[in-house]
């Protein structure tokens, strides 16, 4: 499997390109990442140095793949943090190319707009591209429970909530959407959920709540997902893999009292998924 990612990339730490290229290769998947940012670190640090790419370097970056003659041979396109509205169309216009020389290949979406604790942290326009061009335009969306707000133009309170939000943007585009990170009113104490909803089911999975807070683990999860969504037929069992995956990168992460996720210490659990975390479904 061939994945072409297009999103943020730091030099130290991991996030966008730096959390979901190396997942990736351990499943065995080849990627060519392509940078929308060169940040030397993510920005929750509060400084950073390094620039935003523009939109014709990217392009450029991407034409140049195109030449080498292999996007009939790309399976999916992943999109992640995106610096600027313009960066969107260069997205766009990668995955309108891929398609047309791989019919089925998958674009997977990770809106990244913003989270519940910092609310909007990207420049203005980009969450209404996102709304409007690009999660149309994907088969997979991976926002999490703030982005799904924004996208699905409600508050998601209950687990009701958010089937309802999930179905809303499905019927925009997407075949599939995953809620990263769920926290509900109307769920137990003490755990943190994540929710696949496609026109099959609806599936659910909690695990515990960790005393962690670090950033990437959502580039991470929505790598994960598009990678074993790509080899399931029950997105259940994707979902179930990818939460069995990342609790034990972030568990880790806690035992070290580490800030950034320890994505090569905890690679084997990566590599092979322990059956930890089973999916349930859920009634819509």
């Amino acid at each position: 499997m061939n994945v072409l990612s297009i999103q943020s990339s730091v030099a130290y730490g991991h996030v966008g390109n730096s959390a979901a290229t190396f997942p990736l290769q351990r499943l065995g998947i080849t990627v060519w990442p392509v940078n929308t940012v060169h940040f030397s670190n993510h920005t929750g640090y509060g400084a950073w140095r390094g620039p935003v790419l523009p939109a014709d370097q990217i392009a450029d970056v991407i034409e140049g793949i195109a030449e080498r003659g292999v996007l009939g041979t790309c399976d999916a396109v992943l999109s992640g943090y995106l610096g600027d509205e313009s960066i969107g169309r260069v997205v766009l216009d990668a995955v309108a190319r891929v398609r047309a020389a791989n019919p089925a290949a998958t674009y997977c979406c990770d809106p990244v707009i913003g989270d519940a604790g910092r609310g909007v942290f990207v420049r203005p326009g980009i969450p209404e591209f996102f709304r409007d061009h690009a999660v149309p335009a994907a088969e997979v969306v991976t926002p999490n429970q703030f982005e799904l707000d924004f996208l699905a133009r409600g508050t998601v309170a209950t687990l009701a909530d958010a089937l309802a939000a999930a179905d809303r943007v499905r019927a925009t585009g997407p075949r599939v959407v995953l809620v990263t990170s769920l926290a509900r009113e109307d769920a137990p104490e003490g755990v943190v959920e994540m929710l696949a909803v496609s026109g099959d089911g609806a599936w659910l999975v909690e695990t515990p709540l960790l005393p962690v807070s670090v950033n990437g683990a959502g580039d991470a999860v929505s790598a994960l997902f598009l990678a074993h969504l790509s080899r399931e037929t029950d997105p259940g069992v994707a979902l179930s893999k990818v939460a069995s995956s990342i609790f034990a990168v972030l568990e880790l992460t806690a035992e070290r009292g580490a800030r950034e996720i320890q994505l090569v210490a905890a690679q084997e659990q990566i590599a092979h998924p322990p059956d930890r975390f089973p999916a349930r479904r859920v009634g819509r």
